[in-house]
């Protein structure tokens, strides 16, 4: 049986309604309504469950739910946060340029992500940072593995033609403006 610790997932499912809800407070929400469903759930779980991908789509159908009843309510306008829950990992050794030409490569692919549809958004999250195989991602979206390997060559295209345009190749320690000694 897989571990059914439901807390070890908090982080894979903060940066999942994320990518979702753009919201740092609706994001919140959706993680919060998804550990108060399992929580209720947890003992009907068979003991071959995949409790990582059974809460991802617990959360992805909350998130659904959540879209039909922004649509059917009124029209509110939100300020933009000024940082995510992604910002939140900070290094805390190695060279401070490194890290800070690091720091801003990441915070590009974070901005050319949130450019992409939500479809797209959804499948990179679930593949490359929670690593979850074609099926688990097929099941969660439900929709067939060929439409999750087709979502993701188009999301990774996407991306590519995103960085692209505003890649500039990372400056080296030669390249660097060299320090008067005076």
């Amino acid at each position: 049986m897989q571990d059914t610790s439901l807390s070890g997932y908090m982080d894979g499912l903060c940066r999942y309604a994320m990518v979702l809800s753009r919201n740092p407070a609706v994001a919140a929400d959706l993680v919060q309504e998804t550990y108060l469903r399992a929580l209720k759930a947890k003992t009907n779980l068979r003991a071959s469950s995949n409790v990582k991908g059974w809460l991802f789509t617990i959360l992805r159908n909350i998130w659904l739910n959540h879209l039909r009843h922004e649509r059917a309510g009124p029209k509110i306008a939100e300020l933009e946060p000024d940082e995510t829950l992604a910002d939140v990992s900070v290094a805390t050794s190695g060279d401070p340029h490194d890290l800070y030409v690091t720091k801003i490569e990441r915070d590009k692919v974070r901005a050319a992500i949130q450019q992409l549809p939500v479809e797209f958004r959804e499948i990179v999250i679930l593949r490359e940072y929670e690593e979850l195989s074609y099926q688990e991602i097929a099941h969660i979206l439900k929709c067939p593995i060929g439409t999750v390997m087709s979502r993701l060559a188009r999301a990774r295209s996407k991306l590519r033609d995103l960085l692209s345009v505003s890649w500039q190749p990372r400056p080296t320690v030669e390249d660097r403006p060299a320090r008067d000694a005076s």
